[in-house]
């Protein structure tokens, strides 16, 4: 089929397949293009009264993106200033690549200027409040030990090695006895390699010599109660409840121990390069932020401290 033959629809498609295949994003990511693309077009079809098809993107309005966007902004689920601003870059996004592989440019796409965000500075635990989440588990009476023992695990592995809860979730049984250092997998399928502490491992060896499962070794190395692969849904429910007993604010959430790994390591002296490459940042601006972080807290002990406060 002629490129000037497909429609709207299927122009998206083959931009979510682009996605998936050559840039190999992450399934939850395909997964908010692929909603923001279709509210999109779902928009236009409304403003302008019709099918569209892939020709009729090309002549898109800075206007119509604008209606769009201040759409979004309204109704019953209207978007914050940085879903808006995560909805227009994958709109631009969407545009480049008809340019690029479709040869339909949208010239007035650039014209658009997304709200302002406010830059929000990641929001780390501190060491103590760390090491209790990772002991808290043990200590419910009512949780099987081998439950508690993987909640432990869970939680030592994302905090010693600064993983997000899909990474550590991806783990199979071949990965285990977990070797002093492992590849994963992050976003956008870079590879990294993280070394991994005798805690971790020492963590992971105790949740298996438990775990009431026999696992092939393609299997997912944590369990959920019935047997079935751990969902990170359960991961964060349970260090709700974790934080609920500790007394920890909302902040202390799995993901807040990726940021805790990386603050506590600045905060050690860890060069800041060597911090993104653990974290698998593609950019040292993202792990930037870090310093701020740790430079806030530094002032705020400061403050604390100082006899002329």
């Amino acid at each position: 089929m002629a490129h000037s033959e497909l429609t709207a629809a299927a122009a998206l498609t083959a931009w979510l397949e682009h996605l998936a295949h050559e840039r190999r994003l992450s399934p939850r990511t395909l997964e908010a293009y692929g909603h923001i693309g279709r509210h999109y077009l779902s928009f236009l079809e409304r403003h302008r009264g019709e099918l569209q098809r892939l020709a009729a993107l090309g002549t898109v309005s800075a206007a119509e993106i604008r209606a769009h966007l201040a759409e979004r902004r309204s109704g019953d689920h209207p978007l914050n200033a940085r879903s808006l601003s995560q909805t227009l870059s994958a709109i631009r996004t969407f545009h480049d690549f008809l340019d690029r592989r479709l040869n339909t440019p949208s010239p007035m796409v650039a014209l658009v200027r997304g709200p302002r965000v406010k830059p929000t500075l990641p929001r780390p635990i501190t060491e103590d409040q760390a090491r209790g989440l990772l002991h808290e588990p043990q200590a419910d009476p009512d949780l099987p030990p081998w439950e508690a023992a993987r909640d432990r695990a869970v939680l030592t592995l994302l905090y010693g090695c600064g993983l997000r809860i899909s990474e550590g979730l991806s783990l199979t049984r071949a990965d285990a006895p977990v070797p002093e250092t492992l590849r994963i997998t992050g976003k956008g399928g870079k590879t990294r390699l993280v070394p991994v502490l005798p805690v971790v491992r020492t963590a992971v060896d105790a949740y298996l010599a438990l775990l009431p499962f026999p696992l092939q070794p393609s299997d997912a190395l944590f369990r959920a109660r019935r047997g079935g692969p751990l969902s990170p849904r359960h991961v964060q429910a349970s260090v709700q409840i974790l934080r609920g007993r500790l007394g920890l604010p909302d902040s202390a959430t799995p993901h807040a121990l990726r940021h805790s790994f990386a603050t506590h390591l600045l905060g050690a002296g860890a060069d800041l390069r060597i911090i993104q490459e653990l974290l698998g940042h593609a950019s040292l601006s993202t792990t930037q932020k870090y310093t701020a972080v740790d430079a806030e807290r530094l002032l705020g002990a400061y403050s604390a401290a100082h006899p002329r406060r």
